[in-house]
């Protein structure tokens, strides 16, 4: 069914706003982007723009301090408001349940026009289930000052993975309708969501530092404390650039948690449809690899960015490109 969706032709219109959701994964995905080329056309721009569209939410939350004039959609009036990043995220909801019901949105903004243009059209085309795009919305504004649900802290594994629930694991139950699969789709759901849950707690790991800066610590309390690191002892790390020797442990269990969810998700990469395999295989390897670039830099997370280097991604995309190839 995916298939037959996506090879529907497009507009020129709606072709310009796949391209320019294409840009973006590419200016800002560079391992979810390499992976996407061995996905067939069809398949990579929905990709694209649903990642086009989280990162549009992302970029909202990581400027959680500022105020945005946008023009207000209510009663189709046009109508310009200074909106609070909470406030902004309702009216992106807003904006997108308007593009699903009437096809097309003018948000005065010709790029955001183009990202909920395609992204619409992608939910519509592969029939993904709405419940999954209000449930990554719901976890966003955790992140977001002045929302009910918003906290900067989690007590638990089991609080983070709640919020995963909704940041990461949606996202793969998004992308599942346009990926196709073998089996029934609820069947691929738990190792889809995983995979998101994997991908995510690898951001976490990786962005320490960033997210201390923004003042939200994601990593959970009772892991942490588990190694005699509590938030003060996390904020002098940081404040010398240097990961000691509680915190490294912590890290390294962290890091053995992370990879023990990548080996409950990778299995299910055999439920997809045989020629995106290679893809989502590669993404996964990449991404698995930032954990031992964590490590190969000895944990020092505050100093040292952990990335996949360019040519190992390519290696690990021709690698992948071979088996689609035969998968053809």
């Amino acid at each position: 069914m995916a298939a037959d969706a996506g090879a529907r032709p497009l507009t020129g219109e709606l072709d310009a706003a796949y391209a320019s959701c294409r840009r973006i994964a590419a200016e800002h995905g560079r391992t979810y982007y390499l992976a996407t080329a061995l996905l067939s056309p069809e398949r990579r721009r929905a990709v694209h723009a649903l990642y086009a569209f989280a990162r549009m939410v992302d970029d909202i939350v990581d400027h959680a301090d500022d105020t945005a004039r946008v023009l207000d959609p209510r009663d189709g009036t046009r109508q310009y408001v200074d909106v609070s990043p909470a406030q902004h995220l309702d009216l992106v909801e807003k904006q997108l349940r308007l593009a699903l019901e009437h096809g097309d949105i003018d948000t005065t903004d010709p790029r955001r026009d183009q990202i909920i243009t395609a992204a619409a059209d992608t939910i519509a085309r592969y029939d993904i289930a709405h419940a999954h795009i209000w449930t990554f919305l719901d976890a966003m504004r955790m992140d977001v000052p002045g929302t009910a649900t918003h906290r900067t802290r989690y007590a638990t594994m089991g609080e983070l993975r709640e919020y995963m629930r909704g940041s990461a694991a949606a996202i793969g139950l998004q992308l599942l309708p346009v990926l196709g699969t073998v089996v029934p789709v609820t069947e691929a759901e738990p190792a889809a969501a995983a995979l998101g849950e994997a991908f995510q707690l690898t951001n976490f790991l990786r962005d320490v530092a960033e997210d201390l800066d923004r003042d939200r610590v994601y990593l959970p309390t009772d892991e942490l404390t588990a190694f005699g690191v509590d938030e003060a002892h996390l904020r002098g790390c940081h404040d010398h650039g240097h990961t000691d020797a509680p915190l490294r442990r912590a890290l390294a269990h962290l890091i053995a948690v992370n990879r023990d969810i990548y080996r409950q998700a990778v299995p299910g990469i055999a439920l997809l449809a045989p020629r995106v395999r290679p893809a989502i295989t590669t993404a996964a390897t990449l991404y698995a690899e930032i954990l031992d670039r964590i490590e190969a830099a000895d944990y020092q997370v505050f100093t040292t960015r952990a990335t996949v280097p360019h040519r190992r991604r390519i290696l690990v995309a021709a690698k992948g490109l071979t088996t689609r190839t035969r998968h053809r």
